[in-house]
């Protein structure tokens, strides 16, 4: 039963993961560059507001709910550790808690609490856009490819189970 439900949570895991991507990966793949090509105060008012509206139960859920489930699954890794499945789950919990949640939390964030301090209609607002563009898509690159990363070990895990 318990494995069972490993495998389950590592499969919702990578669904999670899957989600996370394709928000992060729409974020720098057109988002960032379409608000980089218009003016700047419409540019830090639409990512000011995006800030707002993104903390919502269905984002959310996806985003921590999936390091929620990465944490379970750490202590879960243990079960598995006699085979490479274990070894997976752990690098792709750790990919995700690492690269994904830390980076948000370390770099992203902070970057965002220092937009929404100003107004954007200054010079002030202006240069800080400039460089926050440019370093949140960067940050937010790594963190497109963490969860992409930790999906790929998840399946890659679930596959080893099934197959020994």
């Amino acid at each position: 039963m318990l494995e069972r439900s490993l495998e389950v949570l590592t499969f919702i895991a990578a669904v999670g993961c899957g989600l996370v991507a394709g928000v992060f990966f729409a974020f720098s793949s057109f988002v960032m560059p379409a608000l980089g090509r218009i003016p700047a105060p419409s540019g830090i008012s639409a990512m000011q507001s995006i800030n707002v509206v993104v903390i919502n139960p269905s984002f959310m859920t996806a985003f921590m709910g999936t390091g929620a489930l990465c944490l379970a699954l750490l202590a879960g890794a243990w079960m598995w550790w006699g085979d490479l499945s274990g070894k997976l789950v752990l690098a792709g919990c750790l990919i995700y808690l690492v690269a994904c949640i830390g980076v948000t939390m370390v770099f992203n964030v902070p970057l965002n609490d220092a937009l929404t301090a100003v107004q954007a209609d200054t010079a002030e607002a202006a240069s800080l856009w400039s460089r926050y563009l440019r370093e949140w898509t960067a940050w937010n690159h790594v963190r497109t490819v963490a969860p992409v990363l930790s999906l790929v070990l998840f399946v890659l895990a679930l596959i080893r189970r099934a197959v020994a």
